[in-house]
């Protein structure tokens, strides 16, 4: 992005933009936001990973009407039965039905990964624009303060946080989200470090705009693209992260049906009842294979580098 003209020109006394360059903006955005959506569509890989969420976020949101069971409802006549019409990805040890819980499962994953990334990014993005923007102290600060944050391996680092808030939904929520803005902060400081050396940050100081009018309108949009396709291939990480302390026992805990949890508890009957674990296992992986399809193929899209 480009503007190589003062504030004064293009507003108006309140700030607000006149009708023509309203226009001329509205219309530019949307000519770009086609242009992504073309390229997108001619990756493949891309194509693949848009249905895969698309699906995801269709199951999460229908999930009671296309479970046929409630995920937590017990059946003792129907222990570790074998998938069958009556239960296409069979039953567990309480005779709870697998697909119901997997299908109920990607309401835990798409609510994780949302909310999850989201505190990432608010956390991440709001350091990583005061490091490139006032640089100095300040940026010194924040950055020694992720380096040190990154001198712990993340494993152990997430694993201690949830084990002194114990488990459940918000500890593992606060653990995931202190462990993953360092990322966004990284990425949004350097994005923010080559703005500030763009002329029409000048024109825009020069101007006498106050630094949050000039973060806001013209450095944060320019990061906007790298913040987008770093969220999209954060979420699988996310979600990998959420069932692996559910896994672990530090996460969401039974008898929800999160997917993590689901592995835990068919972990001891993979020889004799393989289903029981396989298809939250299998969810996992499509979906992390999805995200990253989908953001690669944003990446190469957004991208202005990438040449046709």
């Amino acid at each position: 992005m480009s503007v190589g003209h003062s504030d004064s020109d293009d507003d108006e006394g309140d700030g607000t933009p006149k009708g023509g360059q309203g226009s001329r903006v509205a219309t530019g955005q949307l000519a770009r936001a086609r242009t992504v959506l073309r390229r997108v569509m001619q990756n493949r890989f891309a194509v693949f990973g848009l249905v895969v969420v698309v699906a995801l976020l269709v199951t999460a949101a229908f999930a009671p009407w296309i479970a046929p069971y409630e995920p937590t409802e017990q059946n003792y006549d129907a222990l570790k039965e074998p998938p069958s019409l009556e239960h296409p990805f069979g039953t567990d040890t309480y005779g709870r039905d697998v697909f119901s819980r997997v299908v109920f499962g990607s309401r835990y994953a798409v609510f994780l990964g949302v909310v999850i990334v989201g505190i990432e990014m608010l956390i991440g993005v709001s350091l990583g624009l005061l490091a490139g923007y006032y640089g100095g102290w300040t940026e010194a600060g924040i950055m020694r303060l992720v380096d040190i944050s990154l001198s712990i391996p993340a494993i152990v680092l997430a694993l201690a946080i949830a084990g002194m808030l114990g488990g459940g939904l918000f500890p593992l929520i606060v653990a995931v989200s202190l462990v993953g803005w360092r990322g966004f902060a990284r990425l949004v400081r350097g994005d923010v470090k080559s703005v500030m050396e763009e002329e029409y940050i000048e024109s825009a100081n020069a101007a006498g705009l106050s630094d949050f009018r000039v973060i806001t309108r013209y450095v944060l949009p320019n990061a906007a693209s790298s913040i987008i396709v770093y969220a999209t291939l954060t979420i699988p990480t996310v979600i990998l992260w959420s069932a692996g302390l559910s896994f672990l026992g530090m996460g969401v805990q039974p008898p929800k049906p999160e997917w993590g949890a689901i592995l835990a508890a068919g972990r001891g009957d993979i020889d004799s009842a393989w289903w029981i674990a396989t298809f939250p296992g299998l969810a996992i992986m499509l979906t992390v294979i999805g995200f990253n399809g989908l953001g690669d193929g944003l990446r190469d899209a957004l991208d202005p580098r990438q040449v046709r």
